[in-house]
Order: C-alpha cells, then sequence, then structure tokens
C-alpha cells in the first residue's frame, strides 16, 4: 500500500496503513471501562485527529509515547508506532540532508569568493593612490624619442619622478635610472636617516622638474652588449641624463647633499655608493 507523508516538519506523520490500526486500537481500548477521565480524553482527541486528518495526522514523539502507556500491554502496537515514529524521522533527515550539506558550501565560496575580490580591490586601490601621491603631477619635457623605449637621444614625452635618480616615462614598462649619481633609497633604506634624505632628494627632483626647460637624453646603460631593455641590465630600466636649464640634475642634487658621484665606464659599474647609514654612526 503506497504510504503517504506531511512534508511540515514538527511531528511525526503515520502511514496509512499504521493510522488504520491505531485506529481500530484506540476503539477497543475505549471500549473498555479501566481508563482514566484523562486517558479516555487523551485517545478521544487522538481517534478524532485520525478520524478528519487521515494519514496526514500528526503525532509528536511525546503523543505517540503516552499512546503507548495507554495501548502499552500490547508489546507489537507498542513497536509498530515507535518503528513508524523513527522511520518518519529518518526519512526527513535524509530528505534535508544533501541540500543543507550543498548550501554550506555554496555559502562557504560565496563568501570566500567576496573575500578575494574585496581583498584584490584594496590591493588595486592602496597601488593607485600610492602612485598619485608618490609621483605627483606628470611633467612635460623638450627633445623627440622614436618608438623604442630605448632608442638613445632627446626625449619628447611627459614623464613622473620615481626617486631622486629614477623618472618614469609615461608609456614605458619600466624606468629611467639617471646617472652619474646615486640618492639615498627611500623605499629599502638600510636606517631611517637614509629614508628621510630619501625623501629630501625625491621631493627637490620635483621641484628641478617643474622648471620649463628641461631635457631628457637617453643614453646607454653600462651593460653589456645586447643585454639593454633586459632584466639582465639595470633591471630592465632604460639610462638617461635630464638638465634643468642646462644643469644636469645630479651635480644640482650632489652640491646640495642629496646625491653622491656614481660614475660607470664601458659595461662595468663600481659598488653603489650607499655611505648615510655610516656617517650617520
Amino acid at each position: 500500500m503506497q504510504s503517504h507523508s506531511d512534508p511540515t516538519p514538527g511531528g511525526a506523520t503515520l502511514v496509512l496503513f499504521e493510522t488504520e490500526h491505531l485506529k481500530a486500537n484506540i476503539r477497543s481500548e475505549l471500549a473498555e471501562a479501566g481508563l482514566s477521565p484523562w486517558q479516555r480524553k487523551f485517545l478521544s482527541d487522538v481517534l478524532t485527529r485520525l478520524e478528519i486528518y487521515g494519514s496526514r495526522a500528526r503525532l509528536s514523539d511525546k503523543q505517540l509515547l503516552k499512546l503507548n502507556e495507554i495501548l502499552g500491554a500490547n508489546g507489537t502496537r507498542r513497536q509498530e508506532a515507535v518503528a513508524t515514529s523513527r522511520t518518519t524521522r529518518h526519512s526527513r533527515r535524509s530528505r534535508f540532508r544533501t541540500p543543507s550539506f550543498l548550501s554550506r558550501q555554496i555559502r562557504w565560496w560565496r563568501r570566500r569568493l567576496v573575500r578575494d575580490v574585496v581583498v584584490v580591490a584594496l590591493i588595486v586601490m592602496v597601488g593607485l593612490l600610492y602612485s598619485v601621491f608618490e609621483t605627483g603631477p606628470v611633467q612635460s619635457f623638450l627633445g623627440t624619442v622614436g618608438t623604442s623605449s630605448h632608442v638613445m637621444g632627446p626625449v619628447d614625452q611627459a614623464f613622473t619622478v620615481t626617486d631622486g635618480d629614477t623618472v618614469h616615462v609615461v608609456g614605458e614598462r619600466a624606468g629611467t635610472r639617471l646617472v652619474g649619481f646615486n640618492t639615498p633609497e627611500k623605499f629599502s633604506p638600510q636606517c631611517e636617516y637614509e629614508r628621510k634624505l630619501g625623501e629630501r632628494a625625491s621631493s627637490r627632483l620635483k621641484e628641478l622638474v617643474k622648471s620649463p626647460n628641461l631635457q631628457l637624453t637617453k643614453v646607454p646603460c653600462a651593460c653589456p652588449a645586447g643585454s639593454e631593455g633586459t632584466d639582465a641590465c639595470n633591471h630592465g630600466r632604460s639610462c638617461g641624463v635630464l638638465k634643468v636649464d642646462g644643469r644636469d640634475v645630479g651635480q644640482i642634487l650632489i652640491g646640495e647633499g642629496l646625491a653622491v658621484p656614481f660614475v660607470c665606464e664601458g659595461n662595468r659599474c663600481p659598488r653603489t655608493p650607499r655611505p648615510w647609514c655610516a656617517q650617520q654612526s
């Protein structure tokens, strides 16, 4: 015989043939004279519910236990009622276990995706803000340049100041290292004094390039032949000389104590001078 179940959680639903057995047993018990008033009322209420709802009637575990206590002498009926309750609860858990697991997995992956997107967005925003505040407004200078970023000669494009001895021509992949001098590091300093001096050198270069008379000239880097423009040569950067009103900015910064000479010959350079932390001590 086909069974019917109530899809609404909250109570045990009795299959049809068990409902008919319970109704017959309750009627038999009500015909007995030994019932107490509350037992008779309880059995009458259950019978009424079974008569009205039939196979869709729901009885809680507590109601089933009371029913078993009243009908208790018959062990077979007790086993049938309890088995019905357990089967119904197991069926209900089986229906909801898999969707619940999948729902938890979907929610977990959704939260992780949102978190990763937010982290990436924050990193991009921080990078953009850093580039805006660090490089300052774009400056222009005189000259012409070919299609290659490593063509030697005067350059006619806008650029930004990276630090005291490096600029970045707009549109080029890597920056341009100004030759003949070295300024203190502000991104990877060896001490706090070097960092502060590096900030001053960078600020001073930004002041110098505000002049309308600028000229940036690309020159060969001191690298092995054929390595120009690769990571093996100056980390992929090109090399150049920047002049303000006809004066090399390197000489200006050296004269103001914000840089030291750093001269390469041929395809070799000496050890990069960084005396600032030693001077402090």
